[in-house]
């Protein structure tokens, strides 16, 4: 595991910024704006959101199931709910793994 620190948004933005020739705002806005819009489709559309190359973002139902609490050991049903899941894309999987 590599203990350097994952990108900050505004290093982020300088090496989109710097790699695409535009300014740092108009990256910025473009980034906010992909989020909202991946949030919005992901909250509404049954197939979630897809970004092609890096994977999708989508709501899943998860049932009522059995757990345990840790601290005394008794037996919990922990109630159905919904999360949010990001299924990476086959194509990133294999470039990262290589």
């Amino acid at each position: 595991m590599s203990s350097e620190k994952s990108l900050t948004k505004t290093q982020l933005l300088n090496l989109l910024a710097e790699k695409s020739g535009l300014k740092k705002q108009q990256v910025a806005t473009v980034l906010d704006e992909l989020a909202e819009v991946a949030y919005s489709e992901a909250k509404t559309k049954e197939k979630g959101f897809t970004l092609p190359g890096f994977g999708k973002l989508v709501l899943v139902d998860r049932p009522e199931r059995m757990g345990r609490n840790p601290q005394t050991g008794e037996q919990i049903t922990i109630p159905a709910k919904k999360v949010v899941k990001f299924r990476i894309a086959k194509v990133a999987k294999d470039s990262i793994l290589g």
